[in-house]
């Protein structure tokens, strides 16, 4: 495959391999037809998985011989899955050639038999009874069910039928009932004289439609399952949909969200614009979709086009060019005309490709067999009556158009929906119609809104900088767009340059970049340390949060009785200046190697990946040029070392005689699965120079598939005999004990590395890299280290009632606060770290978030993550900042000891780290409430801690060691 799977994918694709063998051994043993249901969430990447089966099919694997004779049908319910399907087998998978995928064509398929080696692509649509394909007659010699009933009877050996997205074209027809397309295959037809398939394979987003239509059949069913949880975090979907809609008494102004949606479009243009230029990546060029109405008598739409793209372009400040605005009305393949702009016809399996898209009008055709990641707009003028359509479209617009979760910048990180005609409660029928039709629990988080009650709110570390009272640009809400009207005149004008990438100037770009930092030499631009930043500012920014620190302890308490930071009504009408440098607080964080850790339920991959995975990271990155060679070489070495002790015991010769012998059955039965022991076929043969190739190949693949075999035939090939370390590297594979201790090496050599440069990695600029890392560790443990990392911009939820706080690290690029609703400890504790003479900041930790430091801690013998409130920032003379972690914790939940134990833990891998406290409520000496600290940070609280086996003797050393802040 031209792209590399995601772990969960690997693990679906091993499993779908293996059930597949046994089906096809099961069929030839049993003669009953087998079913594989494959089920996996939307966005699971359900197409790439199946041409990555494909491809072992026909090409073998570290597993099963490859099968270069077999037939695979393709089936859909609509010819627009087909075509996505293959353009996708024709993009992704590199081994397969053009000429392979072939689609059933009405008029000129005519053929005895499937061809071997080919994937041949149907759909429901072609054999209805009005078919050609189903009918003899005007020069065809087969129907599509001869075909089909020959290749059953001549080559069931090699057939796999396919039914991609099997619950399509399903619902409301009974199951039991043999007459619908689909169950033909299945369950066979007497009426069209064609047997069961003998192995189909039924992908699919809901495991109950498609088990529900094999149910009464005969059929042995294979079960492969990808969970909701482990799509999620791949980070191929995005974190959240986000549905907004009118208040329920408003009057309905569909234009003025017309106009919200587009400038929701236009902030992603230009976030993606910053991210893709600062990361070095191709720009994604988002797209907004507006699904339109049907027309009534001989109009296209009831829509106003006009009116709609007008109104987008006056609210972006675009002036859309031809080929930047498409239609894919069924009605018509022809351009129309739109506000005096030629927009033409584009079929939807081809809208993702086109890169010079932005708008798409449509109206129901991109719900099935239609998948575009870079769509991150939607407004609907549907009304609720339709909200199975606009389900079904939403999951085709959850996929992350970088197949990755954006670190820096959360903003890229949703995917919006627009809908006037709809309310609370019809948005929730668009909930439960995605969550029910398009994949059982969809791993993406759904959010509805209101036009007035916003969901989230962004915060960065770059607040715009005000000197003195300058009012702060005005920007308009959806209420404001609302109240005012959809007239032209009422429109904000925009200040985007256009002619510009996305809209966005080169200026616009780099005026975000601070021009004092910037000298004639880029290196040391970049090579410029955080001690040196934070040491020009680190007193003026000290007496500055001193000052705002005494300004907080005369603040009015809020209700929990505790003073806070907070900010009056006239924050709102002008930015104040910051407290402290938030850039050069953000970079100290991230140039400080802190360790999180993510934790999941099993181990991905296997540690020989993991270590080549790492090398060729360490050796691009530069880090380590040499690692994958090292890597390479040391293995080629334990080749050696097991050759050299086989020859020393008189053990080689033998060993190679029956490597050079094979059994003829073994080659038979490969492809099925099967074990050269259930059958009594045994003759041996003297094998061939091909057939040692072929088990030279198999070895290499078992090896890692990093060409490990030749390395070694490079150094220690015999030229009197050149097949001979071909044998020697598939000895060393087919010794299970060498296998074992190639596996410990991996395991040992990958962790060592990961030690030696993870504190590297962390001062690379390359978010890629930084990325890719974190992805090879995950993969490896259960429970990995990571450099933890803060992004530039996070959102975080709307929360009324919230206090305002202008030192916390993020805040409102416009008003220079961060609104956040703390409970009493919460705040109670934060007010007790801003009286600290070296206090800076804090940053609330989110609680399962992408970026939040995570700290693995073990209940029950099972090991968990927590996250830790909040992480404080302080001065320190010799290092500039010091990081704490702090965490009030209520001492009655059982996962006191554990959380603990874990603090303390982490506290020994990170002595770099300032203060680790679990916190609870207490009383000073005259009986008022205070809190009282544990500090992990200290190595005999840790000890105690570390050797406690029960949460009273956690009461205990909390009575012992624990104190209250002065």
């Amino acid at each position: 495959m031209k792209v590399e799977l995601f772990p969960f994918q690997k693990r679906a694709l091993a499993d779908i391999r293996m059930k597949t063998a046994e089906a096809m051994g099961s069929y030839h043993r049993t003669h009953a037809p087998q079913v594989v249901s494959f089920t996996a969430p939307t966005g699971a990447g359900k197409t790439i998985i199946m041409a990555s089966l494909i491809e072992s099919i026909f090409f073998g694997d570290e597993n099963y011989a490859e099968q270069s004779n077999a037939i695979i049908v393709w089936l859909s319910d609509s010819p627009q899955l087909n075509e996505q399907s293959k353009l996708k087998i024709d993009s992704k998978a590199d081994k397969i050639r053009l000429s392979q995928c072939v689609t059933v064509s009405e008029d000129s398929f005519d053929k005895e038999t499937f061809e071997d080696g080919h994937i041949y692509f149907l759909n429901t649509q072609k054999l209805s009874t009005s078919s050609k394909l189903t009918k003899n007659g005007d020069g065809r010699t087969y129907t599509i069910w001869q075909t089909l009933a020959n290749t059953v009877r001549h080559k069931s050996d090699r057939l796999y039928f396919i039914i991609d997205e099997a619950h399509r074209g399903m619902q409301g027809r009974d199951a039991s009932k043999a007459t619908t397309i689909m169950q033909k295959f299945i369950k066979g037809s007497d009426t069209d004289k064609i047997p069961p398939m003998p192995v189909v394979i039924g992908m699919s987003a809901t495991t109950q439609r498609f088990n529900a239509l094999v149910e009464g059949t005969s059929s042995t069913i294979h079960k492969a399952v990808v969970t909701a949880d482990e799509v999620r975090a791949s980070g191929l979907l995005k974190d959240r949909i986000v549905i907004t809609y009118p208040e329920e008494e408003s009057v309905n102004n569909d234009m003025a969200i017309l106009q919200a949606a587009a400038d929701d479009w236009k902030q992603k243009w230009e976030h993606w614009t910053q991210y893709c230029f600062e990361q070095h990546y191709a720009y994604v060029n988002p797209i907004m979709i507006v699904q339109v109405l049907n027309g009534s008598g001989s109009k296209l739409t009831d829509t106003d086009l006009d009116d709609c793209l007008r109104k987008i372009e006056e609210r972006t400040g675009f002036k859309f060019e031809p080929g930047q605005v498409v239609h894919t009305f069924g009605q018509t393949t022809s351009a129309i005309q739109v506000n005096g702009l030629d927009v033409r016809y584009e079929e939807p399996s081809r809208i993702a490709d086109d890169r010079n898209i932005r708008i798409v009008f449509f109206k129901e055709n991109l719900s099935t067999g239609w998948d575009c990641p870079r769509a991150e707009t939607m407004m609907s003028f549907k009304h609720a009556s339709d909200a199975t359509y606009i389900a079904q479209l939403l999951g085709r617009m959850v996929r992350t158009p970088m197949q990755m979760h954006i670190q820096v910048d959360d903003v890229l990180n949703d995917v919006h929906l627009f809908l006037p005609y709809f309310n609370e409660d019809t948005v929730k029928d668009v909930v439960e119609a995605l969550q029910s039709s398009e994949g059982g629990e969809i791993p993406t988080d759904i959010y509805g809104e209101t036009t007035s009650g916003r969901k989230f709110e962004t915060l960065t570390v770059k607040p715009k900088k005000k000197s003195g009272p300058t009012p702060v640009q005005r920007q308009l809400t959806m209420d404001a767009f609302l109240n005012q009207g959809v007239n032209s005149e009422a429109a904000e004008p925009s200040n985007t340059p256009q002619n510009t990438v996305g809209g966005l100037g080169a200026t616009g770009i780099l005026s975000q970049q601070s021009p004092s930092n910037i000298t004639d030499n880029p290196d040391q631009n970049q090579q410029t340390s955080s001690q040196e930043k934070t040491s020009q500012t680190v007193d003026a920014q000290h007496t500055e949060a001193h000052h705002a620190s005494t300004e907080n302890a005369e603040a009015p308490e809020d209700n929990t009785g505790v003073g806070v930071t907070s900010v009056d009504a006239s924050t709102q009408e002008k930015a104040p200046d910051d407290l402290f440098d938030r850039e050069a607080v953000m970079k100290f964080i991230n140039d400080a190697g802190l360790l999180s850790y993510n934790v999941r339920a099993l181990r991905i991959n296997d540690y020989l990946k993991s270590l080549y995975r790492m090398a060729h990271l360490l050796t691009m990155s530069g880090l380590h040029r040499t690692a994958i060679r090292e890597v390479q070489a040391e293995i080629a070495e334990m080749i050696r070392d097991y050759v050299q002790e086989l020859k020393a015991q008189d053990k080689y010769d033998s060993l190679v005689l029956q490597v050079k012998q094979f059994k003829l059955a073994t080659q038979i039965f490969d492809a099925f699965g099967e074990t050269v022991d259930s059958y009594s076929v045994h003759d041996l043969f003297t094998t061939t120079d091909t057939d040692i190739d072929r088990q030279f190949r198999i070895a290499d693949v078992r090896l890692g598939n990093e060409g490990i075999g030749m390395v070694y035939g490079n150094k220690y090939m015999d030229v009197n005999d050149p097949n001979g370390f071909k044998v020697d590297v598939i000895l060393f594979v087919a010794d299970d004990e060498c296998m074992n201790k190639l596996h410990n090496y991996a395991e040992n050599r990958f962790h060592s590395m990961n030690d030696d440069y993870r504190r590297y990695i962390a001062t690379i600029d390359s978010e890629k890299i930084r990325r890719q890392y974190d992805s090879i560790v995950s993969d490896g443990d259960v429970v990995s280290k990571h450099n933890f990392r803060l992004p530039e911009t996070i959102q975080i939820p709307h929360e009324s009632g919230g206090t305002e706080y202008r030192d916390h690290l993020f805040v409102s690029e416009i008003t220079g606060v961060a609104k956040l609703k703390l409970n009493e400890w919460e705040a109670g504790v934060i007010a007790e770290e801003q009286r600290r003479d070296d206090f800076v900041c804090w940053i609330r930790n989110p609680s399962r978030g992408a970026w939040a430091l995570c700290i693995p801690y073990e209940i029950d013998g099972e090991t968990k993550p927590t996250y830790p409130d909040f992480i404080i920032v302080r001065i320190d003379k010799v290092l500039g900042y010091v990081i704490d972690i702090l965490e009030p914790h209520n001492p009655e939940f059982k996962d006191n000891l554990g959380k603990a134990k874990g603090f303390a833990e982490y506290a020994r891998q990170n002595p770099g780290v300032g203060r680790i406290q679990l916190i609870r409520m207490g009383k000073d000496s005259a009986g008022n409430k205070r809190f009282k600290r544990l500090d992990m940070s200290k190595s005999a609280v840790r000890d105690k801690v570390s050797h406690a086996m029960s949460n009273d003797e956690l009461d205990h050393i909390f009575d012992t060691d624990g104190f209250i802040a002065q």
